[in-house]
């Protein structure tokens, strides 16, 4: 499982496991709290066609799907 800090994911590189349509390096471009500092909403991008997607922060802990960094 990835350790992840909420407040530290934004401009964070990442790795698809499996990529789809030659998509395997991504960014976080946006991240949205509340005003308790609960992650609302979580933005990323990949890098070669810039196509954005709205996902679940907490989907980046699963190693079968996501590797921090650009491998």
């Amino acid at each position: 499982m990835n350790r992840i800090t909420p407040k530290k994911l934004l401009n964070s590189k990442w790795t698809a496991v499996t990529p789809v349509n030659k998509e395997k390096h991504f960014i976080i471009i946006e991240m949205d709290f509340d005003e308790e500092g609960v992650v609302i909403s979580c933005v990323i991008e990949a890098v070669m066609s810039k196509r954005q997607v709205a996902i679940n922060w907490q989907d980046l802990k699963d190693q079968q799907r996501w590797l921090q960094g650009w491998q």
